[in-house]
């Protein structure tokens, strides 16, 4: 029986190279999006190419009914998705002292509160299936204090106990839930960043791999958590940075 995945933010950067890792091991691929159908669909047509069978499906995972709507329309036109990964993500940069309700909330309903409702909507068909496996994709802003990042690192922080919290709820259910920390990567939503050229310069000189990670890097290991080797790796948040985050 074919796995199914489920990938928000699945049309470019970290989302694409998931879909299409996940593709080329026999997992057919919902691709989410948002804005950027041309992407999405381009995504999807190269996920076809390696042998999957691909769906877009559009949905703003800020918006409860439109984040369950992505798991009924991946379930009907491909089956339940035994795969989830919540990987779309927005925010607001500014510094606290600056940010507003709907900055504040726009982040926190995006990024970490948009798990929660998708883990609650693949939830039957994963028992059904007999597991499956949940992946948020973060940041190291969740720990690490970044300039105006102050909201969205929040928002990522309450992602990773998010994370935790439905590996234990779901454990016995063989469903597996985790969190993979990308480092700096050179992406579209690099480019919101202020000072995105001397971010890479600096990532680059400080990563102890002597280079940035890639979106590949980050896809080969949700690839390994959403496998039967992962079985006993629970509630873990896994840094795929180079060992940047180990440099003081």
């Amino acid at each position: 029986m074919r796995r199914v995945a489920l990938i928000t933010g699945g049309s470019r950067g970290v989302g694409r190279a998931i879909a299409l890792q996940l593709a080329r091991e026999g997992v057919d691929v919902a691709v989410g999006f948002f804005r950027n159908r041309e992407a999405a669909e381009k995504t999807a047509a190269e996920a076809e190419e390696l042998g999957a069978r691909a769906l877009v499906v559009k949905g703003h995972v800020g918006d409860i009914d439109k984040v369950r709507a992505l798991v009924s329309i991946t379930t009907e036109q491909l089956g339940a998705p035994t795969i989830v990964v919540s990987n779309a993500a927005s925010g607001v940069l500014r510094p606290l002292a600056d940010i507003d309700e709907r900055g504040w909330a726009w982040c926190m309903d995006v990024n970490a509160r948009a798990l929660v409702f998708l883990a609650q909507a693949a939830h039957a068909g994963m028992v059904s299936a007999g597991g499956g496996s949940i992946i948020a994709v973060t940041s190291l802003g969740s720990q690490r204090v970044l300039p105006a990042y102050g909201a969205v690192g929040a928002s990522k922080a309450a992602l990773e106990s998010v994370v935790r919290y439905l590996a234990v709820e779901h454990a016995r259910e063989a469903i597996n839930v985790n969190a993979v920390s990308a480092g700096v990567i050179d992406t579209e939503a690099l480019k919101h960043f202020p000072d995105r050229q001397g971010m890479l310069a600096h990532a680059a000189e400080m990563t102890p791999a002597g280079r940035l990670v890639t979106p590949e890097d980050v896809a080969s290991t949700v690839s390994f958590l959403c496998s039967a080797r992962a079985t006993m790796i629970r509630g873990q948040v896994i840094n795929v940075d180079g060992g940047y985050s180990l440099i003081a």
